[in-house]
């Protein structure tokens, strides 16, 4: 082994989002020697981990994620039972679009194939539902189910921190890893930063983020199918005397728009006064190199907003936008898997979540846990996340 690298672990996590953050949590609790590294400042505002709320659901077009969605919602109580706060409030969940939408179906089958309770509402049981708060055209549907929610995002990496950190993580910021290599003479992983430190480790998990695809090109050689995306959110002004019928604590859920536009959004909760409505769109950007501003046409949500809402939330323009980064695959699939490769089962990428990857957090945490320490994770379809997915189907 260099003799420069001093410091041993048994895992070390390199990126310190809610992923690498969880995952450290779950791999402390099991007694593992725990290193978590981040490139910024912990909490940062540069990725895809901070702001004020994601969205819980477990109404899917893939039935894998329902599964994993609802053991993620078990999970973050669990994670709240130990920290003795709370990240996640309950909701109920919507979601709706035309009839005859194709996602719309899938969700009512995997609904079906997980049985998992659902109740489908027409154009006039939902104008009985929502009366005075939200309408739909008479030729759309939804699907209401119980399971949904709103997540504090920093909130929620601060408390897995906080849990890998008191199970006895070592956790260290601006730390920006350049290179990970095997140990030809001990084995074992070695993790190199552009500040010169050097660490030795069993097993190396990589939850990079928007930097997944760099990190990965520089240490193996080849490309990743995981891009970028400047993400805006958009918060919309409550008609004065509305607020309560949209805030969170009531029985306004979390909801998702399909359509000609896909439109997603939760109770006012982070901005009293203020409901987040916002587009699951953005543009391809270098996560080093982003236009800090927002970059969404805005003409169809505002539409749908002024469509959907009864003249209750202004749709003539968003009062507050703040920005955040997906990491997009292209079949909006996860990446799960060991890298492979020299570095054969000795280092776990968990990346490209598309947007839809928060909420799964301590799932995701677990699993790649579970992939680090012991080489499987029992019960989980990981066929649908493996790197050679990408070769057998390209894009």
């Amino acid at each position: 082994m260099d003799s420069s690298c001093r410091i041993e672990f048994d895992v070390i996590v390199i990126g310190g989002g809610v992923m690498g953050s969880s995952t450290a949590y779950q791999t402390a609790k099991r007694g593992q020697k725990t290193l978590l590294l981040e490139q910024f400042d912990f909490l940062h505002h540069r990725g895809s981990s901070h702001g004020e709320s994601r969205g819980m659901r477990a109404t899917y077009k893939k039935d894998y994620y329902t599964k994993m969605a609802v053991e993620s919602s078990k999970l973050w109580r669990e994670a709240e039972s130990e920290a003795g706060y709370s990240v996640y409030t309950d909701t109920d969940h919507l979601d709706m679009g035309p009839g005859g939408s194709a996602s719309l179906k899938a969700v009512i089958a995997n609904c079906d194939k997980n049985s998992f309770p659902y109740q489908i509402l027409d154009h006039g049981q939902f104008a009985d539902k929502f009366s005075g708060k939200l309408s739909i055209p008479e030729d759309w549907i939804a699907v209401y189910t119980e399971l949904g929610g709103v997540i504090k995002p920093t909130k929620a990496v601060s408390m897995f921190q906080a849990l890998a950190f008191q199970k006895g993580a070592v956790l260290r910021d601006n730390m920006e890893v350049k290179e990970i290599r095997r140990d030809e003479v001990k084995g074992g992983i070695v993790v190199c930063t552009t500040r010169g430190d050097k660490f030795w480790c069993r097993k190396c998990v990589v939850t990079a983020g928007a930097w997944t695809r760099k990190l990965v090109r520089s240490i193996a050689g080849f490309e990743l199918p995981i891009q970028p995306v400047h993400a805006t959110v958009c918060y919309w002004k409550i008609k004065e005397g509305h607020e309560e019928k949209y805030a969170i604590g009531g029985n306004f859920p979390t909801f998702i728009g399909y359509g000609d536009v896909g439109v997603y959004g939760t109770p006012s909760l982070e901005f009293p006064g203020l409901i987040k409505i916002t587009l699951h769109d953005g543009c391809q950007c270098d996560p080093d190199r982003r236009q800090w501003r927002p970059e969404l046409e805005l003409d169809s949500l505002k539409e749908w907003i002024k469509g959907r809402f009864l003249g209750l939330v202004d749709g003539c323009a968003p009062v507050s936008m703040q920005t955040c980064m997906y990491s997009m695959t292209p079949d909006e699939d996860y990446v799960i898997d060991f890298l492979g490769g020299e570095f054969r089962e000795d280092v776990v990428i968990g990346g490209g979540f598309s947007g839809h990857g928060f909420k799964m957090a301590p799932a995701v945490g677990k699993i790649l846990a579970d992939l680090a320490l012991t080489g499987h994770a029992d019960g989980v379809e990981l066929e649908h996340f493996r790197i050679g997915r990408f070769e057998e189907n390209p894009k």
